[in-house]
């Protein structure tokens, strides 16, 4: 029992060292542009590829960081498989996180995210809506839907980890797959 305790203390301190340095850098500048996030993740060397992979875990886990610029990033420097296999992984990690912290903190937790009248229009409707799988599925699909903040509402729902994460795994490699194309070819023309 000591020894998971003691992992869970040192996985903690991790996640919130991981945490601050991404926030050091976001105010720092350097997630303002694709330029700016291609010279910050560049610096990392080798590890390139697994810091593009945390940014994006953490850019669903903290919706306040622009997503789009990571598929950008990953895509323009390590070429739409690279890239994409970054970006989705980064992603559907971040998305079940936010589900499972959803799940774990309760309602508190995705109101502080966002402003009250939005929270009680989607969450009330998440919860008693019919099609919310449908349209959780769909949103995953689709580029541009506000797929972070469903992540979070989806945890407050009776929805299993096991169906949330089948949604994931199936939904959302579609819209990152659309991405990492298009940006490598964006890329290549500039």
């Amino acid at each position: 029992m000591k020894h998971k305790k003691l992992w869970t203390i040192l996985i903690l301190v991790f996640c919130l060292l991981i945490t601050a340095v991404m926030v050091k850098a976001y105010i720092d500048g350097k997630f303002d542009s694709v330029e700016s996030l291609q010279e910050y993740i560049s610096g990392f060397g080798f590890f390139g590829p697994v810091v593009l992979t945390v940014i994006q875990a953490l850019q669903v886990i903290i919706p306040v960081l622009p997503g789009f610029l990571g598929c950008a990033v990953g895509a323009v420097m390590f070429g739409p498989v690279g890239g994409f296999l970054c970006n989705y992984i980064g992603i559907s990690a971040g998305s079940i996180i936010a589900f499972l912290l959803a799940k774990k903190c309760g309602a508190s937790l995705v109101e502080s995210l966002i402003s009250k009248d939005k929270y009680d229009k989607y969450a009330g409707w998440a919860a008693r809506s019919k099609s919310y799988t449908a349209l959780l599925f769909w949103g995953m699909v689709l580029p541009l839907f506000p797929d972070d903040f469903f992540c979070y509402f989806s945890g407050l729902t009776k929805m299993t980890v096991r169906k949330f994460t089948w949604i994931i795994v199936i939904g959302k490699p579609w819209c990152i797959l659309a991405y990492s194309i298009f940006f490598d070819k964006l890329g290549g023309w500039l």
